[in-house]
């Protein structure tokens, strides 16, 4: 029984750094193509840079995964702040006063969320168990 847990495992984890792997290439993809568009464009604009910013980011967290096999919830809470910042960007014009005040309230309550898990962690650390 112990075998097959342990083979279970193996996999798991195999497949997980496979799709870890995917979505790191992929990333890496989208990124040339941005930076494509950009030259093909001759321009950048503020909205190109968040994008970018979101592509680093997800590289970085596929990064903290693989080094220390732990996800901050943190990381996707900070690229859902870029991203809504990106999309008030590139909507503001077509964005009514509400839909806009939602997005930014949107983005104050995971702001909010991030500082209040931040808070946490410090006040309240987790217990260290067998050497994590």
């Amino acid at each position: 029984m112990k075998n097959i847990s342990a083979f279970g495992h193996k996999t798991l984890t195999w497949i997980q750094d496979v799709g870890l792997l995917i979505i790191a290439i992929a990333t890496i993809i989208a990124v040339g193509i941005e930076i494509s568009s950009m030259i093909e464009a001759k321009t950048v604009t503020l909205a190109d840079l968040l994008l970018l910013f979101i592509y680093l980011e997800v590289l970085a967290m596929v990064a903290i995964y693989l080094e220390s096999g732990k996800l901050p919830v943190r990381m996707p809470l900070y690229i859902a702040i870029v991203a809504l910042a990106r999309y008030m960007i590139l909507d503001m014009k077509s964005l009514d006063t509400w839909r806009m005040l939602g997005v930014a309230g949107a983005a104050l309550l995971i702001a909010l969320s991030i500082l209040l898990i931040r808070y946490g962690h410090t006040r309240f650390p987790y217990d260290k168990v067998d050497g994590s």
